[in-house]
């Protein structure tokens, strides 16, 4: 349909198409398209499931976007020593930011995992202009899916285009608030398996207004298994002075968009400062979300030189820092997180660490579920710079944690596995059971 589309398009001028879409959304043809394939999924997946089960090893495709947003590291790893999955990463760039920021995304992407071992595939062929065929080149028994959004990638790489594929998806962050983009878009309607964080989540799933959560497993969740297992993290942090406490500052990019969560425009000025004021007891390092930076180079109030300056700020900071990527050896070694992003609100807990969490308006607290409010609740909060200094000089420098025991049972009993395995081998174990049993 999506090919056909295209084609058409092609012939018919630009003002007579946007027309035609209009009334093809307002008829609701989209939405009885979506529940067409809603109701044929589950015998689409019935049947691939069949397929798979008479085969010997089974092609695993892993659908990849930015690099930070990676939760499946441990699970890649289990497959790798499966005798009967054959797992492959493909990066697909993400398209709605610029053809410069996709291929500087895709590069960063690729050079990172490449240089991890990963057996990474770039899907964009910079010569030709032209995207792999995965279904041709690779042919997946098994997809799992990194982010739900359509139109964040190319097409060929959405769900859609998989229909007869048994395509599995891990939320990209664990889901605090009540966004119906967080259980309610096409991917969660459509795909064969999510498998949820806690039984909370697929209660929420099962408000999906398609597939009511009937195609959600509860397996925990596995971004949090590299921090629960990495017992020897690498030292990525640039100063090496013991006697400096290590924070993580992590901006969201929302400034403008949704309940306008980051902080940044207000902030950043203040946190170079911290720094500088503070050499003699912390390091900060700047792990902005990765959409931020080219939200900045279009803003007409930063551009791309403003952007670079201050990012180059970070770089050249004697006690300061500039990440972008791969963050578990970052959480791991560091002190303590000060952020606004709904994707770190469980994920640094797991760390035992303290966390503040930065409010810049009092509307953002009406967005939060029940989990959400439960997971802020074990966070140090700041309205404003004075309750940032705060926090750092009590909680960070002089380690006056009286929220310690609380986010621990928070942990344990809330956002862990109650069978006492880590979230990736339960979602194995499910795979197993259900084609190899």
């Amino acid at each position: 349909m999506r090919e056909l589309k295209l084609f058409i398009k092609r012939f018919v001028p630009e003002k007579i198409w946007i027309s035609l879409i209009k009334l093809y959304n307002f008829i609701g043809l989209r939405e009885l398209g979506i529940l067409y394939l809603v109701k044929k999924a589950p015998k689409r997946h019935q049947k691939a499931l069949e397929i798979a089960r008479k085969k010997e090893v089974l092609k695993v495709a892993f659908f990849l976007n930015h690099e930070s947003v990676w939760k499946y590291e441990v699970l890649y790893d289990l497959m790798l020593q499966h005798p009967r999955f054959e797992p492959k990463i493909f990066v697909c760039p993400v398209v709605n930011f610029g053809m410069e920021n996709m291929l500087f995304e895709m590069d960063k992407a690729f050079e990172g995992f490449k240089s991890k071992g990963y057996d990474v595939i770039k899907t964009y062929d910079k010569v030709t202009g032209k995207y792999v065929d995965v279904k041709k080149t690779f042919a997946p028994d098994i997809l799992f899916f990194t982010n739900p959004h359509e139109g964040l990638q190319d097409y060929k790489f959405f769900i859609k285009n998989f229909p007869n594929t048994l395509t599995c998806y891990v939320p990209y962050s664990i889901t605090t608030t009540n966004y119906k983009f967080s259980y309610n878009l096409d991917l969660h309607s459509l795909v064969w398996k999510i498998f949820s964080e806690t039984p909370f989540h697929k209660e929420i799933a099962s408000h999906n207004k398609r597939s009511k959560g009937k195609n959600s497993v509860v397996t925990g969740y596995p971004g949090f298994d590299p921090l629960l297992i990495n017992t020897t993290p690498k030292e990525v942090w640039k100063n090496k002075n013991p006697a400096l406490k290590r924070i993580i500052w992590t901006p969201h990019h929302l400034m403008n968009e949704l309940s306008k969560l980051s902080n940044f425009l207000e902030y950043y000025d203040f946190f170079l400062e911290l720094a500088i004021n503070y050499k003699d007891k912390l390091q900060i390092a700047f792990n902005p979300h990765p959409l931020l930076r080219v939200k900045l180079e279009n803003d007409p109030n930063w551009g791309k030189q403003k952007t670079d300056d201050y990012f180059n700020k970070w770089i050249n900071l004697e006690n300061g820092q500039y990440g972008d990527g791969y963050y578990i050896d970052l959480f791991l070694t560091s002190d303590a997180l000060i952020h606004d992003s709904g994707s770190f609100m469980a994920e640094y807990l797991i760390t035992g660490k303290p966390s503040l969490y930065m409010i810049r308006n009092e509307s953002v607290m009406d967005y939060w579920t029940v989990f959400g409010e439960q997971t802020l609740a074990v966070h140090y909060q700041s309205r404003n710079q004075k309750q940032v200094i705060d926090f750092i000089e009590n909680v960070v420098v002089k380690e006056n944690d009286p929220l310690r025991e609380e986010r621990n049972a928070f942990v344990k009993n809330t956002l862990l596995p109650k069978n006492n395995l880590n979230a990736s081998q339960n979602i194995l174990n499910y795979l197993e059971s259900q084609i190899f049993q």
